[in-house]
């Protein structure tokens, strides 16, 4: 779930999230808020323990030869130049890009993908015009609470990753009840990077291997300590829009993945275009430094 840390800046009209949450968030919610502080960092929020049982199966299986991915992450960009392109305000193209997560979350449920993560909000975000900010927030919340509207019938569960400040309390309560409401389904994983930046990550990692008082670390310790951690690396890693490079995202996980770019912008992607990266990535041979 989202980490929490202590940071007295906050970009635009973002509030400290802390007492507005324990004042308005319903029992449910409060407790899955408390749950994530009490754990102090990484993906918090929800069951961990069986969704480390599903990442291991994941990681142990062998990648036979035209395998689907069992995690597919996904930058997803375009959504401003799809909207300039058709003279639209860039809420537009956010708006659109929200119906691309729909089909998109139906398209790998459909090809038994087990983890979606979509990129969704990164740290370097908030230097954007406060009213655009402010829509994404706003789109959030709609997003947030249709999807767990419709989660028994999906039955996916919805996991957040990234840092818990400074996104607005009402953000913050709708997440933690998503979180909770999702946590005992069985199907696709939808992990969304919000307020999420690797770099970010590692350092969160490595201080808290400080606090504890390690002097040396091993890639376990520091794995055990990120977001992601109870997550499998993903094996396929796409982005939109023809841009190609990762912008911040997922740098340790992203070790071995394979990367698929399409020029098609965010808002226009679809199940076919989902597909055609998964055939692109079971045409591959993963060797791991191997032959």
């Amino acid at each position: 779930m989202l980490s929490k840390k202590k940071n007295n800046t906050t970009p635009g009209n973002a509030r400290h999230p802390g007492a507005d949450i324990e004042r308005q968030a319903a029992n449910s919610t409060q407790e899955a808020a408390r749950r994530v502080r009490r754990a102090g960092g990484g993906l918090q929020g929800a069951d961990r323990t069986n969704l480390s049982k599903k990442a291991k199966i994941s990681i142990m299986s062998e990648n036979l030869p035209n395998s689907t991915p069992r995690h597919v992450a996904i930058i997803m960009d375009g959504n401003g130049r799809w909207a300039k392109e058709r003279l639209l305000p860039r809420q537009a193209g956010h708006n659109a890009g929200a119906k691309a997560v729909e089909r998109t979350l139906q398209a790998a449920q459909k090809a038994g993908v087990e983890f979606l993560t979509l990129y969704a909000f990164s740290t370097e975000n908030w230097i954007r015009p406060q009213e655009e900010i402010d829509g994404l927030m706003k789109l959030l919340e709609q997003t947030l609470d249709k999807y767990t509207k419709e989660a028994e019938k999906n039955n996916f569960r919805l996991w957040v990753s990234g840092e818990r400040e400074p996104l607005p309390a009402r953000v913050l309560e709708k997440i933690d009840y998503a979180v909770n409401a999702t946590a005992k389904n069985t199907g696709l994983t939808l992990n969304l990077a919000l307020n999420y930046g690797a770099r970010q990550e590692i350092t969160h990692a490595v201080n808290a291997l400080i606090a504890k008082g390690k002097t040396s670390v091993t890639p376990e310790d520091l794995q055990k300590h990120l977001y992601h951690s109870a997550l499998p690396d993903p094996e396929l890693i796409i982005r939109t829009s023809g841009e190609e490079r990762l912008s911040n995202f997922l740098l340790w996980q992203a070790a071995y993945s394979e990367f698929y770019f399409t020029p098609v912008l965010w808002p226009d992607f679809t199940e076919a275009e989902f597909n055609k990266a998964l055939d692109a990535y079971r045409a591959r041979t993963r060797r791991f430094g191997g032959l």
